[in-house]
């Protein structure tokens, strides 16, 4: 067995086969290396208690303590456990005395860094809009189905919704903060409760807890809208859109709109659009982030010289800037409900208009998989072939679609009449 030197556990490597491994030290028995098959490293210390119960105790992580620290620290608890003590079920039962809030700090604590920042970043906002206000001070080991159903029908009733407060008549206007308005609603209240199973598989894991209540609760509906616009509403969002460019709406706004449709994109995917990652003249987005992963994206040559304009210098660091201060423009929402207003159009989401472009290709006969290339789903075979050049045949595809939809926004004659996906619904059940 080797002595658990620095030098010894720096060398240390993961086992080839996929299993954790444990290196024993010499000089105290029971104090061990731990290492995962991902790399992570740890002490550890194994004992039995005066009942001959076989105890595992994390020590520290490497880098956190250093291995004479750590074989210190270990002896400490082996002296506990000479005197009748149990550190590790001492842990557990700490663990198992923790809150809601204390459990959601863990858990964001120790996913930091093994989940996408987007994704933490929207658990962290849940966390604190929804969960903490609501379930924060319970114990986690208490949490019964029926708490967890409340927990959601509180979400879906709005109230821990916040709302923008009036301001006074008169008052200076202050910079508002940039990002949306925590509302409630039965789709918010699915995901958060999804999220929050998510957080209690994490305590189960951990023994915090023996069974996730969360898994027999039945999630609301997630509310998604498939809405989307047809060729005749497409036609009035255009003529909307210029209308209320001679009002004097924000230019920016109505050009991320265009954008969108234009491409099928994410909101995000267009408003965090960098300068360097569009290719306008091998008409592609090359992003180093999206729900797929890294991939690249064929836009038709109308898409990509929309957004060439937009880019006005190369010192440029967004291609859609914030209109004050740093980031990138935020006030899509406002400008969107404005132009739909003016069209009188309902129902609809700025992701309806990533809908829209999607039913405007399958009007148009593409394939659900063309489709899905198109959108940037994960598509084997799609998705996978253009790594560093579109694919021909998505280019030809993004092309003729993003020249449809301009078109229509712009009230010019369109080469052939649109179909109309209901009737072509109706004829596939048929046949």
């Amino acid at each position: 067995m080797p002595s658990l030197t620095k030098r010894f556990v720096d060398a240390a490597k993961p086992d080839p086969q996929g299993r954790d491994v444990t290196f024993w030290d010499t000089s105290l028995k029971g104090f061990g290396l731990r290492v995962q098959p991902g790399g992570a490293k740890s002490f550890i210390l194994m004992y039995r208690t005066r009942e001959g119960r076989l105890r595992k105790l994390t020590v520290a992580k490497v880098g956190k303590l250093t291995p004479d620290e750590a074989r210190s620290e270990a002896t400490i608890k082996l002296g506990e456990v000479e005197k009748g003590g149990d550190p590790a079920g001492d842990k557990v039962g700490a663990r198992k005395g923790m809150t809601v809030s204390e459990l959601c700090d863990l858990y964001l604590k120790e996913t930091a860094q093994h989940i996408k920042a987007s994704t933490h970043d929207m658990d962290k906002s849940r966390i604190e809009v929804h969960v903490k206000p609501l379930l924060g001070r319970h114990k986690v080991s208490g949490l019964t189905v029926v708490d967890i159903e409340k927990f959601q029908a509180d979400i879906a009733a709005g109230k821990t919704a916040r709302k923008e407060k009036p301001k006074p008549e008169g008052a200076t206007k202050k910079k508002r903060k940039r990002g949306g308005v925590a509302r409630g609603g039965r789709g918010v209240a699915a995901r958060t409760v999804g999220m929050f199973g998510t957080i209690l598989e994490f305590a189960r894991r951990r023994k915090m807890i023996t069974d996730n209540p969360a898994h027999d609760v039945k999630k609301f509906k997630g509310g998604k809208r498939y809405a989307f616009m047809d060729a005749d509403k497409i036609k009035a969002f255009g003529q909307a859109m210029r209308e209320k460019a001679a009002e004097g709406e924000n230019a920016k706004g109505l050009a991320a709109l265009r954008g969108l449709l234009l491409t099928g994109c994410r909101r995000n995917e267009i408003l965090q659009l960098l300068p360097s990652a569009l290719d306008a003249k091998h008409r592609c987005i090359r992003f180093d982030d999206t729900k797929e992963g890294a991939q690249m994206r064929a836009i038709g040559t109308t898409a990509a010289e929309h957004l060439q304009k937009q880019i006005a210098d190369e010192k440029q660091e967004w291609v859609f800037p914030a209109d004050r201060g740093e980031g990138h423009f935020v006030g899509l929402p406002r400008v969107f409900h404005r132009v739909c207003a003016r069209a009188s159009l309902k129902g609809l989401s700025i992701h309806s208009l990533r809908h829209s472009f999607a039913s405007m290709a399958e009007a148009m006969s593409y394939s659900q998989l063309t489709i899905a290339g198109l959108l940037g789903h994960s598509v084997p075979g799609v998705t996978a072939i253009y790594t560093h050049l579109p694919d021909a045949a998505l280019a030809a595809a993004a092309d003729a679609v993003s020249a449809r939809i301009a078109a229509l926004l712009d009230n010019q004659d369109v080469i052939a009449d649109v179909v109309d996906i209901s009737v072509k619904r109706k004829r596939a059940r048929r046949g």
